[in-house]
């Protein structure tokens, strides 16, 4: 971890004390993120059921790959040599703010591991191995392997993500990380280790999109879990007050709500119950 390897390639792990310097990079890009995602990030998770219904298509998916009958938010890859596959979600988002999150393990990435959104018409097979989602105009995703982003691949080369790597470093991803789809401002951008990585893709608006990924590995298992969502309306003050007041507590001290001066149904708004 943060050493240079053979060809130049320099391997960033946010974890390693060698790269503090860059949490400032880090910092600067928490300034880009939707101005509601904290608060989305704040809500109580989706429940299973929401969960399921956002979980993998397995009627949308190539046919190296099926969604496990025992965990509906997990798909296994068959081991099909040159052979690159993808699968959909079952929910395409029009408006509104998403976010949910992958859980790949490093070991079952291979050569190409790519997490992003497509829309219907985007392909979920390609012979041989690639980056298949981003490749034409139909998809958009950050390739794990080489911390790239690509869309319109084919005619249009990858670009380094986070912006602040340099074009041969690579970024350590570790296994799970949060996607955000911001279709009311158009933009798309991943969480890693708790840091919003910044704005991925822009332009996004009057598509409908599906969360989706592309995977080379022979028997890898990746799971998709639908954080929340927050539709495009304006907040009331009753939210706003519940934000304010979480805060200015802080995450660590959320269990002393009940130790306050309150009604008990309003100590419960608070807690989200």
């Amino acid at each position: 971890m943060g050493q240079k390897v053979p060809g130049g390639i320099k391997t960033i792990d946010m974890r390693d004390p060698a790269f503090s310097p860059l949490k400032l990079e880090l910092q600067a890009l928490n300034h880009t993120k939707p101005s509601r995602l904290d608060l989305l990030l704040d809500m109580p998770p989706a429940s299973l059921d929401i969960q399921v219904q956002h979980s993998w298509n397995n009627d949308d998916r190539s046919l190296n790959i099926f969604v496990k009958d025992d965990n509906k938010l997990v798909f296994h890859r068959h081991p099909v040599a040159q052979s690159t596959d993808a699968i959909r979600a079952r929910v395409g988002y029009t408006r509104g703010l998403h976010v949910w999150e992958i859980s790949w393990a490093m070991r079952q990435r291979g050569t190409h591991a790519v997490v992003g959104v497509a829309t219907i018409d985007a392909p979920l097979h390609s012979v041989g191995y690639s980056a298949l989602v981003g490749s034409n105009a139909e998809s958009w995703g950050w390739d794990l392997c080489r911390s790239k982003l690509y869309h319109d691949g084919k005619n249009h080369p990858g670009k380094s993500y986070p912006a602040f790597l340099e074009p041969d470093d690579t970024f350590i991803i570790p296994d799970s990380l949060l996607v955000v789809l911001d279709m009311d401002e158009g933009t798309l951008g991943y969480i890693v280790d708790g840091h919003y990585l910044g704005v991925a893709f822009r332009g996004l608006k009057g598509r409908k999109l599906y969360p989706v990924v592309s995977a080379v590995w022979g028997h890898c298992e990746i799971r998709i879990r639908y954080i929340n969502g927050l539709d495009p309306e304006p907040l009331s003050l009753m939210d706003l007050c519940r934000r304010s007041v979480r805060v200015a507590l802080g995450r660590d001290r959320l269990s002393e709500i009940h130790r306050l001066s309150l009604p008990a149904s309003l100590k419960n708004y608070l807690l989200y119950q």
